[in-house]
């Protein structure tokens, strides 16, 4: 039986957490991805990094046009940052590899933020009936990063 989005994506950012506090922000995206998938799979989950996306509009075919940092579990998309503050165009750049890869649910990660809970984005593509409420780290219902689309 396969992993719940929620179960898979608590496992993400309690990583990704334990990481920002050994290593502390700054370093480069490529560390911190590294270092994260070695994390991710040594809690036994499958990771496909650099995962080349394919996808066809209008009858057009688009081969490998975008590589998706992280797909953990084929459930999820990691989007790793290490930026001082993460422009919006990051958010939609991830909802729609979401969408062209018919996933549900991708994590913005960005390590260069001092604090991380200020340096986690929950995307979601379509309704998910749950969101884990340790998610929201303090944020109010109407939160724009908790972000559905659908």
């Amino acid at each position: 039986m396969g992993r719940e989005i929620n179960d898979v994506t608590g496992e993400i950012v309690d990583a990704a957490f334990k990481l920002h506090a050994g290593l502390g922000p700054g370093l480069l995206e490529k560390v911190y991805e590294a270092v994260l998938t070695r994390d991710l799979i040594a809690r036994g989950l499958q990771v496909e990094r650099q995962k080349p996306i394919s996808f066809e509009y209008n009858g057009m075919e688009f081969r490998d046009c975008f590589r998706i940092d992280m797909v953990v579990e084929g459930l999820v998309i990691v989007e790793v940052k290490s930026l001082e503050s993460v422009p919006p165009v990051h958010c939609k750049q991830l909802l729609t590899y979401l969408r062209l890869s018919n996933l549900r649910a991708g994590l913005l990660i960005n390590f260069g933020a001092a604090k991380f809970k200020d340096g986690v984005q929950r995307i979601l593509n379509g309704k998910v009936d749950s969101v884990i409420p340790w998610l929201r780290l303090n944020r109010s219902k109407a939160n724009p990063r908790d972000t559905q689309q659908g």
